[in-house]
């Protein structure tokens, strides 16, 4: 298994439009961006995206274009799958897996896209080219939301998807063991929203499971560009 990060932004990303903060400003000084967030798995000569990103078209162009055989949708809102749009007349649209309720949402925004959609209940395990991949219910209201565990033979992928700290306990337990732990972090310290962890609070659970290598993904322009465990657009694992 091989894990691209392929955005680690929020839904406005960074630099945000109109933006002159300092972190916005390093950011066109630096040449830097975060995407939004979405992740390529690559297992078996196959290619997986996880939530298809309104910079979709961006990301897979900055990866070689990569044929993408099948998608994961965490949840139903703008930024984790609306993307998916960008393969109209370019590839057969993937086969996508979600949640009941997930799957049903996005597949009345794209009528006009038909595709293979199979409905996946949580903490039930499915296999998808020599992966294990589970989701489990997280915390971030009022949408259905559901994180991933992606098992392979030798590591092991957690991502929270958006989420506030009070995961439900088993849901918990699908997140131990990870070799890498992928956390929604939105904002620095001192700034809280309500339907995300902030840094500090991604940091907190992180240190309850327990992971092997821990990436900080979803991160708004507030957050500082050198905080450790900040994730990185296109950086590479396994």
């Amino acid at each position: 298994m091989k894990v691209t990060l392929l955005g680690t932004g929020d839904a406005i990303g960074t630099p945000k439009i109109g933006c002159t903060c300092e972190n916005c400003r390093t950011a066109w000084e630096m040449g830097r961006e975060r995407l939004r967030t979405s992740i390529l798995i690559e297992s078996e000569s196959h290619n997986i995206i996880v939530d298809t990103s309104p910079d979709l078209r961006r990301q897979l162009l900055s990866v070689r274009s990569p044929y993408i055989n099948a998608g994961i949708w965490t949840h139903g809102h703008y930024d984790h799958f609306m993307g998916f749009g960008d393969f109209y007349r370019v590839q057969k649209p993937p086969q996508m897996f979600a949640a009941p309720e997930v799957l049903e949402y996005c597949r009345s925004i794209f009528s006009f896209l038909p595709f293979s959609g199979i409905s996946v209940q949580p903490y039930r395990p499915f296999s998808l080219y020599g992966l294990d991949i589970t989701l489990f219910p997280v915390s971030h209201p009022d949408a259905p939301t559901y994180g991933i565990r992606v098992e392979s033979d030798h590591h092991v992928l957690v991502y929270s998807s958006d989420t506030r700290l009070d995961i439900p306990e088993r849901s918990l337990t699908c997140m131990e063991g990870a070799d890498l732990l992928l956390l929604d972090a939105i904002a620095p310290a001192g700034i809280s929203i309500n339907k995300h962890m902030n840094y500090p609070e991604a940091i907190d659970l992180a240190s309850i499971l327990k992971p092997k290598q821990l990436r900080c993904v979803h991160m708004s322009h507030l957050v500082p560009w050198d905080l450790p465990y900040a994730g990185t657009d296109f950086e590479v694992f396994f």
